[in-house]
């Protein structure tokens, strides 16, 4: 197998920390993005000649672009990278408070950040960007209304940035993954069902990154229930 040289950004739990927990095990070089200092430490310790560090958080802009550009020193030449960072909270109650994180980092800093690694694949003329998104953005759910609104956004913009890449010659992959509901912190509510080992999750991401997939539902079985929840009428869904 050949070795990579990867970033991670939002590798210090959930979905991230199982991907570069994987990716390390196999010798690649990875460039992990977190804003809690000593989980990366933490991280770095497990693989310390082939993993490099960098503190920051996604919604301060100047922090999260030098910290890409000191990973870029490190590494040199990227071949992927992977943007795992978000937030949602339960708004029933639409506290704009409440809204406002969610909104600052699902969208201003991952935009930032989504536009920032495609300008470097552009420089490099190759590279894979993969974002996690979530089929939670495929319908607005009332509980939850900023967080599928903005994965909604980020679905969209990755299908921008494809049409962008093939038009431009095809020399950057594009991969939206799209989890269902994953046993991590961000899975928040009652009565959730089909909620996945995160472990599993990571394992079916990798293996549609390797295919260079466009989009992709993880697990599987969340395709199915994704197609029905998008073409479900409007006068269904609203009971629901």
């Amino acid at each position: 197998m050949n070795k990579k040289n990867i970033i991670i950004i939002g590798a210090t739990s959930g979905i991230g920390k199982s991907l570069f927990e994987r990716y390390a095990a196999d010798g690649n070089r990875i460039g992990i993005v977190g804003r809690r200092t000593h989980l990366l430490d933490e991280l770095r310790q497990e693989h310390p000649d082939t993993t490099f560090t960098a503190t920051a958080d996604i919604t301060k802009l100047d922090e999260i672009a030098r910290a890409i550009d000191a990973l870029r020193d490190e590494l040199k030449d990227i071949d992927l990278a992977i943007v795992c960072s978000g937030t949602g909270d339960i708004n029933a109650s639409l506290d704009y408070a409440v809204e406002r994180p969610t909104i600052e980092t699902n969208v201003m800093g991952w935009t930032f950040v989504i536009d920032t690694l495609y300008h470097i694949f552009e420089q490099q003329g190759h590279g894979h960007l993969v974002a996690i998104t979530s089929a939670g953005g495929l319908r607005g759910e009332p509980m939850a209304p900023a967080y599928s609104a903005s994965k909604a956004y980020q679905i969209n913009y990755m299908e921008a940035l494809r049409k962008k890449a093939y038009k431009s010659g095809n020399h950057i992959c594009v991969t939206d993954i799209r989890p269902g509901l994953v046993d991590t912190a961000m899975a928040k509510g009652e009565g959730l069902f089909w909620v996945m080992p995160v472990e599993i999750v990571a394992s079916q991401i990798i293996a549609a990154i390797r295919r260079k997939k466009t989009k992709a539902y993880v697990t599987k079985r969340w395709h199915f229930l994704a197609l029905i929840n998008k073409n479900l009428p409007f006068t269904l869904y609203k009971m629901l």
